[in-house]
């Protein structure tokens, strides 16, 4: 039997998730520094210095530029997600949209600044700079690097409804987050069965077997019930051997940014949201500091828009131009929330709260577009600076909607463990839902939110909503 040490040599090569975000970070920021090198190298043979000169460094170069691969790197937080960084298109979008992004904020204010103050010619070298030498390192990360020979090899225990859920959102990711070799199960009447396209290789008695034939770096457990006693000894044997033991609501997770609702018992929903959510104090007065700046940023640029907007929504369809209605704030509290109208007149005739849709007729052609935006939520900065509402916190609802959704969703009440946000981590990942099982199927981001939040998440999620506006996401 292979000893701790041969095991741990084997996987050394078979990277682990927090790995992979690790390496995605050091290879984007030894590409930011080359690109960086080149813009350098590039504008001072321009401004007819010899090559990557100190003198040209020390003389012309401002400190601000030596920050553009950090505000580069926040471009690119879209695509630090393991699951899109596998994803060629997902780089590509997520490359492109920071270029244009970068390119515009720069010639913003490159043409509000006096004349030649700001190197046209260093920038424009460095976003280009970024974009190939990003490229390049991202396609070597998603030809190589996440080939089979670097993936974790998982086996699976337990082909029940938990197995299965499990098992499904494996097969709904690509590419494959790691190389699933097949299940376990003690009923034997599955032996040999497929089970969501995998294979039932044996029982618990056959594990250890298995794991030095497959060569297994990971095991999910994934029993919803009670384990036979022998399989947990032969488990306990596994992870002596050096293979990494996950449960399966924690590999769910880690997969979806996501929390299991559909398996989870209420004994779980307490120990996570009750006692593993208690926030610091820290934590509560950082995340009032980040809404008081943010709101009074978004009421500025609200102030900005309003003429404009106030003026289309009139000449397409009259008064009023805002939209006010009664939502649940944390612990059930109503509030009045603050919008730009979107929708006609008496929208909801018969006064029953209805699921916005795709196409929805009732949408207004100008509100077509500001929902498409995102500018209709300006408006709600009000809210945040009132302390109704946060900046990032889960989307708030009527308390109609409440009522309904806590009888037909488990744990929908859950949301209201915390202020509701102008964006949040199931805005960005999800969107609007418009059936129960959608909103199921959101309620997930919700409540992985509510179990992991903290300043840094907050901050993640802040500098990915842009992409969600300029991607037209909103309907």
């Amino acid at each position: 039997m292979k000893s701790l040490y041969d095991t741990q040599k084997e996987h050394r090569w078979r990277f682990r998730f927090v790995e992979r975000r690790v390496m995605l970070l050091s290879g984007d920021i030894i590409a930011e520094v080359l690109a960086l090198v080149v813009a350098i190298f590039v504008w001072s043979n321009q401004a007819k210095y010899l090559g990557f000169s100190i003198a040209f460094v020390l003389e012309r170069v401002p400190g601000w530029f030596f920050l553009l691969p950090l505000i580069w790197l926040f471009f690119l937080i879209e695509i630090y997600d393991v699951r899109k960084a596998g994803s060629w298109s997902h780089t590509l979008q997520s490359v492109g949209t920071a270029a244009v992004i970068g390119s515009i904020l720069y010639l913003g204010v490159y043409f509000t600044s006096p004349p030649e103050s700001l190197p046209r010619i260093g920038v424009a070298a460095f976003i280009l700079g970024s974009v190939v030498f990003t490229l390049l390192w991202r396609f070597f990360y998603i030809r190589v690097l996440t080939s089979e020979q670097f993936l974790r090899r998982v086996l699976l225990v337990g082909g029940g409804v938990s197995g299965k859920i499990l098992l499904q959102s494996i097969n709904a990711l690509d590419p494959k987050p790691y190389f699933m070799i097949g299940i376990i199960d003690d009923d034997s009447s599955k032996l040999d069965q497929e089970i969501e396209g995998y294979k039932v290789l044996g029982c618990g008695k056959d594990l250890l077997d298995i794991i030095q034939s497959e060569r297994i770096s990971d095991i999910i457990v994934a029993i919803s019930g009670g384990i036979n006693g022998e399989t947990f000894q032969v488990l306990l044997d596994a992870q002596e051997l050096g293979v990494d033991i996950i449960r399966m609501p924690v590999a769910y997770e880690d997969l979806n940014q996501q929390v299991p609702i559909r398996i989870l018992e209420a004994d779980w929903i307490l120990r996570s949201f009750v006692d593993d959510t208690g926030v610091s104090g820290l934590y509560n007065i950082g995340k009032r500091v980040m809404d008081l700046v943010g709101s009074l940023v978004g009421v500025g640029i609200y102030l900005l828009l309003l003429p404009l907007v106030a003026m289309l929504i009139f000449l397409d369809d009259g008064l009023p131009i805002f939209y006010r209605q009664e939502r649940l704030g944390r612990s059930a509290k109503p509030y009045k929330i603050i919008k730009f109208r979107t929708m006609v007149k008496d929208a909801e005739t018969d006064g029953q709260a209805q699921w916005a849709s795709e196409n929805d007729q009732r949408v207004t052609k100008i509100g077509r577009f500001l929902r498409r935006t995102h500018l209709d939520e300006f408006p709600q900065f009000i809210n945040v600076l009132k302390g109704e509402m946060s900046l990032v916190g889960p989307r708030s609802e009527r308390p109609s909607l409440v009522n309904k959704l806590q009888e037909d969703v488990p744990f929908y009440r859950a949301r209201l463990l915390v202020k509701p946000g102008v964006t949040g981590w199931a805005q960005i990942n999800y969107g609007y839902p418009a059936t129960v099982e959608e909103t199921i199927n959101k309620l997930e981001y919700d409540l992985y939110y509510i179990k992991n939040r903290t300043i840094l998440l907050d901050f993640r999620i802040i500098l990915r909503t842009p992409a969600t506006i300029f991607g037209f996401k909103g309907k």
